[in-house]
């Protein structure tokens, strides 16, 4: 992410530092669970032995717990450190808006702007907490998975091995064929704000010249385009899962 936009995190520092680190914990847990159900099936049930297999559940039972609460902060730091970035991000935009010069405010329209404030903010935000949270869970859930699995069954592991790049590449793949669309959805979006602001704002001239029709077919035209757009991006992006599950079924 742009280091001039990571400066807008200011007082929520803490929270974002402490997300990425309540997650490993997360995840540390998890990849543990199985681990120790494994213990259960090859030892306590093979030997039939019911103080072991309720022993070991009962550390399953705090495990999955500590998984939950540390889950549970994650998310809310995560809320914490993305809204409070957001706050300062259209803080500071609305601050550099007012100290525009004359060739500036030429050039940025008010629908742009309009967006720029608000549907393109909360973008950032989501970004932003998709990245302390799910960029950091998924390397690490590899990373622990991939280990965990090398101390049970090598040839399992090897198989994982294979099947991450695969998937990368292709996840990559679908990224790069989307992209494409939603920058072109953004675009748009500027011309639909630009013509429900120029419908309100000049309501009585549309209704003196009887112009109500026209603008309908121009507010749903431009309408078209956006739900055309996003509908295109999303039918390429609705391939991650078929395509996560055919790689994991195939190998």
């Amino acid at each position: 992410m742009n280091r001039k936009l990571l400066q807008s995190v200011r007082e929520y520092k803490k929270e974002s530092i402490m997300t990425p680190i309540l997650v490993i914990f997360e995840v540390f847990m998890e990849v543990l669970i199985p681990l120790l159900m494994a213990r259960i099936i090859d030892v306590g049930i093979a030997n039939g032995d019911m103080g072991y297999i309720l022993s070991i559940g009962v550390v399953l039972v705090i495990m999955a717990m500590v998984s939950l609460f540390f889950g549970a902060m994650a998310g809310r730091t995560g809320a914490i450190a993305s809204s409070g970035y957001a706050k300062n991000l259209r803080h500071d935009i609305f601050y550099k808006i007012q100290e525009f010069s004359f060739k500036n405010i030429d050039h940025f329209s008010t629908s742009s702007l309009v967006t720029r404030l608000t549907t393109d903010i909360t973008n950032i935000q989501m970004a932003y907490m998709m990245t302390i949270r799910m960029l950091v869970r998924a390397p690490i859930m590899i990373i622990l998975s991939l280990v965990m699995t090398l101390t049970i069954n090598a040839d399992i592991a090897l198989m994982l091995l294979i099947t991450v790049p695969i998937l990368g590449g292709a996840l990559i793949f679908i990224a790069k064929k989307a992209h494409p669309h939603f920058i072109q959805v953004f675009d748009e979006y500027d011309v639909l704000n630009n013509t429900v602001q120029e419908n309100v704002n000049a309501a009585r001239v549309v209704k003196a010249y009887v112009r109500a029709e026209h603008e309908d077919e121009k507010f749903h035209k431009i309408s078209g385009i956006v739900y055309k757009l996003f509908t295109a991006a999303e039918k390429i992006v609705a391939w991650n899962n078929p395509v996560m599950m055919f790689t994991m079924y195939l190998v």
